[in-house]
């Protein structure tokens, strides 16, 4: 459904809003309970939700102004206590509008106690050209912990004709295991600079699937990689360092990369968490 407020009216219209949002997770005797919930501003969660049982709390995070403006500074906390276990998504793309001048940020901060897990697979996000983002996500994990996480990038509107020109995304996540940092990455994509092979290569859409967690045996790896070779004609590989598996995706079609990392997704959950892999409803409205 197409826009009924261009992005350039939302951001002339728009004063800058701050917003944040607080969950915390905790188990209790085998059921996983959302147990904390503080927001302010336009950050809000849909009620727990139990489609798979209920060990397992699925939770929607919603951005009701249905977009980010330039100015905009969102940050999210996320707490999984001891032995439970947490999915979160979200409702739809998230989409990032043109900057008016200003820089958006949104900070994530996930922490993940104790043999206990956190899945956290929000749909894909949408840059509008012009649009100047800083994104920053921590994940600490405990002893035992298990973290699974999945982005999907959008540069420009390629539905629209639009390209990302001139816009700007700055990426920077780590993960910590007891501490010590087991994962760091940093990123800077430049609008009209996409063609260039150290950026995109000529693509407008990235994925990325991470998972810290057990290892995975060989075996397992190269069933993952023999299944997506079959599934077409794809930029796209999986690499696993000590604690750490790393899934990625180039394309031109965010339909494509969410197939993608579905199926990598699909893989890894019995290995990693002991649980068949259900897709989530609403990656599917």
């Amino acid at each position: 459904m197409p826009d009924c407020t261009s992005s350039r009216d939302l951001a002339a219209s728009h004063s800058a809003w701050q917003a944040s949002l607080t969950l915390g997770f905790a188990d209790d005797a085998g059921t996983t309970r959302l147990l904390n919930k503080i927001h302010q501003g336009p950050l809000r969660v849909q009620k727990a939700l139990y489609p798979e049982d209920s060990k397992v709390c699925h939770a929607i995070i919603v951005h009701p102004p249905g977009g980010v403006v330039g100015g905009d500074q969102l940050e999210i906390d996320i707490g999984v206590g001891d032995h439970a276990h947490a999915f979160i998504s979200t409702p739809g793309a998230a989409k990032w509008y043109k900057a008016n001048g200003k820089v958006s940020r949104q900070s994530v901060h996930l922490h993940v106690n104790q043999n206990a897990a956190l899945e956290w697979l929000p749909q894909e996000t949408i840059f509008f050209d012009t649009a100047n983002v800083v994104l920053e996500q921590q994940v600490e994990l405990a002893a035992g912990a298990t973290f699974l996480g999945c982005e999907i990038l959008c540069m420009g509107r390629s539905g629209s004709g639009e390209v990302f020109n001139t816009g700007r995304v700055r990426q920077r996540s780590s993960i910590r295991r007891e501490g010590r940092l087991i994962w760091w990455e940093q990123g800077d994509i430049i609008g009209g600079r996409l063609d260039s092979p150290l950026a995109l290569n000529g693509h407008s859409v990235c994925a990325t699937l991470i998972a810290a967690g057990q290892a995975l045996p060989a075996a397992v790896l190269n069933e993952i990689r023999a299944d997506l070779n079959a599934d077409g004609e794809h930029i796209f590989g999986v690499t696993q360092t000590k604690g750490v598996l790393v899934a990625r995706h180039l394309g031109n079609d965010s339909e494509t990369a969410r197939r993608l990392m579905l199926a990598v997704w699909r893989r890894l959950r019995p290995y990693l968490l002991q649980r068949e892999a259900v897709t989530p409803r609403i990656w599917q409205t």
